[in-house]
């Protein structure tokens, strides 16, 4: 220590500081950084160091970054797959190793996905590794779902009035180039559904679909149902096709009934006004005779006031003349000339 200058103890402690830290850095960096070296995919310590200032998962971008390259999908100016593009689509919320496996896959594939748009794909919630799967091996969807359908099969009714009861089975892959903003699944079975029941619907007669239930498959796809959504239906197979009701017949004979409920009632209308009218001429007739008999009552007051009045003198009997026993009967004239004979002169 007596051979050490001041001046330089200093500059000692700060070399062994720095000696110090590049130890740690190359004990915790170093074996990632040497594992990307080997496999050329250019990832720095300094970068290294970054990520973990940013709290980015280093071992996954190097990972990624590492399966890129050995997929070979060329270099970062070829593939566009850089360490700080990696670095933005894990801040954002993306699945790093989800997309890269998605582009490999891809490119393996022949399909044409770059990492931008499969990027895109995961950040707008799709499972861009499920889309490639699918492009590459076709998916097949039940028509109806039964996981969401009430009915397990589709109820359609040709022009005869024959229910068919139909379960198809739509073949689709992925359409990546719609897959951001495209309709889903159940879109596709919507559609489907609705262009396999207006099929049914245009058949002359339900034995024409059972001959030849093809025509419902040429017919539904011949409709471009999957216009805008983000699938492309490879083929519409009919998988199971049964008779139901004759909902013709039914609905016939259920009009048949309404008719004569409706002519019963008319009758029954008819009847209730032929008794009301019966008891109204009841009731007239009960008037009449009531009237009749008022009037036969006021015979005898009428003459009773005749005889009070001294019109009437006696009454013969009916087809009786006048004669010694049977005095005529007075009237006024002869009232007035009796009066004039016994009045004096």
């Amino acid at each position: 220590m007596a051979f050490i200058q001041p001046g330089s103890l200093g500059l000692i402690i700060a070399l062994l500081a720095l000696l110090g830290l590049m130890g740690v850095i190359v004990w915790v960096y170093g074996p990632l950084w040497f594992r990307a070296y080997m496999c050329r995919a250019n990832v720095s310590i300094l970068s290294l160091i970054g990520m973990s200032l940013r709290r980015v998962d280093a071992r996954e971008i190097v990972e990624c970054k590492i399966m890129a390259v050995q997929a070979g999908l060329g270099r970062e100016r070829q593939s566009g797959i850089t360490t700080s593009r990696l670095e933005g689509l894990y801040l954002a919320g993306g699945n790093v190793q989800r997309v890269i496996r998605a582009v490999i896959a891809a490119h393996r594939a022949g399909i044409d996905l770059d990492f931008d748009r499969a990027s895109a794909i995961d950040l707008a919630g799709r499972d861009v590794w499920d889309a490639v799967q699918t492009s590459v091996h076709p998916k097949v969807i039940d028509c109806p779902d039964p996981k969401k359908s009430p009915e397990p099969f589709l109820s359609a009714i040709a022009r005869d009035g024959v229910e068919l009861r139909v379960r198809a089975r739509v073949t689709v892959r992925t359409n990546l180039q719609r897959l951001i903003g495209g309709a889903t699944e159940e879109t596709i079975i919507a559609r489907v559904g609705e262009g396999i029941i207006t099929a049914i619907g245009s058949a002359n007669s339900h034995s024409e679909v059972l001959a030849n239930p093809d025509s419902i498959s040429e017919a539904v796809l011949r409709k471009g149902l999957d216009a805008q959504t983000a699938f492309e239906i490879v083929s519409i197979d009919i998988a199971d096709i049964d008779v139901g009701e004759n909902i013709g017949a039914r609905l016939a004979r259920d009009q048949a009934r309404a008719d004569m409920r409706v002519a019963q009632a008319a009758a029954e209308q008819r009847r209730a006004f032929g008794e009301a009218s019966e008891q109204e001429n009841k009731a007239e007739v009960v008037r009449q005779m009531a009237e009749r008999i008022l009037a036969e009552a006021e015979v005898p007051r009428a003459l009773a006031a005749a005889f009070r009045q001294g019109n009437l003198r006696g009454i013969s009997p009916a087809g009786a003349g006048s004669g010694p026993g049977n005095p005529p009967l007075s009237t006024p004239e002869t009232s007035a000339k009796a009066t004039d004979a016994e009045r004096p002169s």
